[in-house]
């Protein structure tokens, strides 16, 4: 395909990755101020110009076929890359100003991020802040984040990377548990307790420790697990268990002697442990709204993590 009848499908592209994010015909259009008849037939259009079926269609249901999605993948690198363009005649970039996306795993969201998001917002009133709770792989580019926190000792090689701090894993339960059940001294000794984990797939359950040269991988049961790692910590301190938590999370609770750390001197490792990696895409033109985010954040959480 020439560039003439490429440049002629760039709006009918755009068009595309909003019927796909919107889920209908009906309700694109009412965004784009068309008729849903216009969208479908833009489409029947787009199909016969990439030769693809991009969405199967009922009278109830919108599904985009895997050709569709291919296309919408790289439809959605096209816009992100003409926001950019657009973005670069904008003051130079001097205005701290404009939409923020932000994406974080909801444990280090809410302990951790949450407490500078009004200061921030206070500190930058023509801002418009946007925080995406992401616990899974995250993708920037596919989805429009500009800034993902990870937990994770293997952040993305593609991308930026700002260390902030480190975390780690720990196990900890309320004084009254203790009391009733007794302080577990070996990893092995967790089969006889209840513990309560994330639940979010197949090996949750089992938890990894190293002391030195030994290790024990501990496959762990109890009568309550769940993914939120606030639910999680109200279950441990009203005694329903021993619980996973990053340090982050219970350090407070610690401090205060709501509860107390078990089997402090080994290690456990999991998918989400090691450094706090602050990541974005690379641009020679970056947006004063996200060096002001990067470098406030940097500044608070740098001294919080130490």
């Amino acid at each position: 395909m020439n560039n003439t009848k490429l440049i002629a499908l760039l709006p009918d592209l755009a068009s595309f990755i909003l019927i796909v994010e919107e889920g209908s015909f009906t309700a694109a259009a009412k965004k784009l101020e068309v008729t849903p008849s216009a969208l479908s037939k833009m489409v029947t259009r787009l199909e016969a110009s990439f030769s693809v079926k991009l969405f199967e269609r009922t009278t109830r249901t919108l599904i985009i076929t895997r050709a569709g999605q291919q296309v919408y993948d790289q439809a959605v690198i096209m816009v992100n890359a003409a926001k950019q363009a657009v973005e670069l005649s904008v003051s130079d970039h001097t205005e701290i100003s404009g939409a923020l996306t932000v994406a974080a795993p909801e444990a280090f969201l809410n302990s951790v991020l949450q407490p500078f998001v009004v200061p921030f917002l206070k500190q930058y009133p023509d801002i418009q802040l946007k925080l995406r709770v992401a616990d899974g792989e995250i993708d920037l580019i596919r989805d429009n984040i500009d800034i993902a926190f990870k937990l994770t000792d293997k952040p993305d090689e593609n991308l930026v990377l700002k260390e902030i701090g480190s975390t780690n894993l720990v196990l900890c339960a309320s004084p009254d548990y203790i009391q009733q059940r007794g302080m577990p001294s070996h990893p092995n000794q967790l089969v006889e307790h209840d513990c309560l984990y994330l639940a979010e797939n197949d090996r949750d359950h089992i938890w990894d420790f190293f002391k030195d040269d030994e290790f024990h991988s501990v496959s762990v049961s109890g009568r309550y697990a769940v993914n939120h790692s606030q639910m999680r910590l109200t279950g441990v301190k009203n005694a329903l268990g021993i619980g996973i938590f990053h340090d982050f999370v219970i350090a407070d609770a610690v401090k205060n002697g709501e509860v107390v750390p078990v089997l402090a001197n080994w290690t456990i490792k999991s998918n989400y442990h090691g450094g706090v990696a602050m990541q974005y895409a690379q641009t020679k033109y970056m947006p004063a709204r996200l060096r002001a985010f990067i470098d406030y954040v940097s500044d608070e959480l740098t001294a919080k993590l130490k």
